[in-house]
Parts: structure tokens; C-alpha cells; sequence
């Protein structure tokens, strides 16, 4: 069966795009001093994925499997990448590199308990906040330019690290822009981190996915390509 490239591919990718960008950015509009987190999740978060979830079940109806199936991968592929990032940024954590453990801030900051300090239920919804991230950057990543190699995985996980430390996250945790108040362990780590996610998402995307899954690659297919092609199934 084959999936025809139209104008609903691209506006249903589109609303993909939309709903899986918002997570990632609602902790740098939080730490920006903008917005509290714990209101942005239930305000902004959780309808964010429900309406991706939408996105995919009117996708999935209009027969638009390849879009489907990119989300998918592109999640898992983000999920297993955030696997690898964690093993680094945890290792780096604990020989000195990271000035504190970011998935449970991150729950701290959810569950707005900065007097408190961490628990059970602030770790668990920091672990599901960081891994939904992981996703989130995978389906963006997928979506965007469907079918790469491994290492081009890594350059766009680099360009994330970097807009990582030069965001307001770094000045939230005191160390600095890039982490230059705490040392070269900060920078290393974070960035030895994105490298692992990157390099197991292309990884995973490249053995999933197939070059005409991504938006990129469907806007010149339906607009700049001299004869009608079509998306093909795997």
C-alpha cells in the first residue's frame, strides 16, 4: 500500500512537530523565571500530549502510516538515546562534572517542592519528565529529517547540548553560561552526553526509518520534484 505525499502530510506533520516541541521547551520557560513548572505541566504539558496523541490517531485514519511510524521510531530511537545520555551524565555527575542531578531538580520543580527537597514522587515525575524530553527531541529530530546516519545524529544533538548551555538552565543551577562558574567538567559532561543520544538515535533511526519519512524530504518531493512520487511503506 502506498501513502501519497499531499498538503495533509505536511500540515499533520506540522501539528506533530508543534505538539512534541512544547515539552523541552517548558523547563527553559520556567527557568527563565518566566513561568512556574508545575502549572505548565498540567496547563501546557499534559494537553500538549494529549492533542500529539490526536495528531497521530486522525494520522493513523487518514492512512498516513509513514508519518505514524516516524513518530513512533523517532520516540523509541529518543528514549534509548536518552539511555545512553543518562549513563554519561550520571557518571559524570558523580565524579564531580555536574553540580546536581538534574532529573530530580526537574521534579522538584514539578511538583514545587523547593523547601522540601526530593521524594519518591518528585524522582519519579523528573525521571518521566527527562525520558518524555528524550522522545519529544526524537520525534522532532525524526520528523524533520526522517532517515540519517548515526554521526549526523550527533552533530544535531550537539546543536541541542549547546542550546542547553548557553540557555537560562545553566544560570538557573549557578554554574554559568556553558557552566564556566563550575568548571570544565560541566561542559564536557553535558556535551559527552548529547554525543551518546545522538549517535544511539541515529543509530536507531537509520535502521527504522527510510529517507523519504522526513518532512524536509516530502516538502521537496511534493513542491521541487519534477514528476508526482510517493512514500512507500516499509
Amino acid at each position: 500500500m502506498k501513502n501519497q505525499i499531499t498538503a495533509r502530510t505536511l500540515v499533520l506533520s506540522l501539528f506533530v512537530l508543534l505538539f512534541a516541541g512544547i515539552s523541552p521547551n517548558l523547563l527553559v520557560a520556567a527557568q527563565a523565571g518566566y513561568f512556574n513548572m508545575s502549572e505548565l505541566v498540567v496547563r501546557v504539558l499534559f494537553p500538549s500530549i494529549g492533542f500529539l496523541a490526536l495528531t497521530l490517531l486522525l494520522a493513523r485514519w487518514k492512512n498516513e502510516n509513514v508519518l505514524v511510524q516516524t513518530v513512533l521510531a523517532g520516540a523509541l530511537a529518543g528514549i534509548i538515546g536518552t539511555v545512553g545520555l543518562e549513563v554519561v551524565r550520571e557518571t559524570g555527575f558523580r565524579l564531580g562534572g555536574m553540580p546536581g542531578d538534574m532529573p530530580k531538580l526537574m521534579g522538584v520543580m514539578i511538583l514545587n517542592r523547593f523547601s522540601e527537597g526530593p521524594n519518591l514522587a518528585s524522582n519519579l515525575a523528573g525521571w518521566s519528565y527527562h525520558f518524555w524530553n528524550g522522545a519529544s527531541f526524537g520525534i522532532v529530530l525524526a520528523v524533520l529529517f526522517g532517515h540519517i546516519r548515526w554521526y549526523y545524529g550527533i552533530v544535531l544533538a550537539l546543536f541541542i547540548a549547546v542550546g542547553f548551555m548557553a540557555g537560562p538552565a545553566t544560570v538557573a543551577l549557578g554554574v554559568g553560561r556553558f557552566g564556566v562558574d563550575f568548571g570544565w567538567g560541566f561542559p564536557i559532561t553535558v556535551t559527552l552526553a548529547h554525543v551518546a543520544y545522538g549517535a544511539l538515535f541515529g543509530y536507531f533511526d537509520k535502521k527504522w526509518l527510510h529517507d523519504e519519512s522526513g518532512f524536509f524530504h516530502q516538502i521537496r518531493l511534493l513542491f521541487f520534484s519534477g514528476r508526482p512520487q510517493r512514500l512507500h511503506q516499509k
